[in-house]
């Protein structure tokens, strides 16, 4: 995962660089992958593939998890 980053010249976060959490924890792997996780650190959805975040639509999804709905 490391290589994929660096090749890929993300410029956010990458949290889990070494893909322990989301290969070792969760099973899933593949980049770009967006894991949505709760408060309690359950995965509750992913999405495989690239997203427009910026989009508003998205960013109504995003917030909708962020309040609980």
């Amino acid at each position: 995962m490391r290589q994929v980053v660096h090749d890929r010249g993300y410029v956010v976060p990458v949290l889990d660089e070494s893909g322990d959490v989301a290969g070792k924890d969760y099973g899933v792997g593949g980049s770009p992958t967006a894991y949505f996780i709760d408060r309690e650190g359950r995965l509750i959805g992913r999405l495989a593939g690239s997203r427009d975040w910026s989009d508003p639509a998205a960013r109504a999804f995003i917030q909708a998890l962020l309040d609980g709905r």
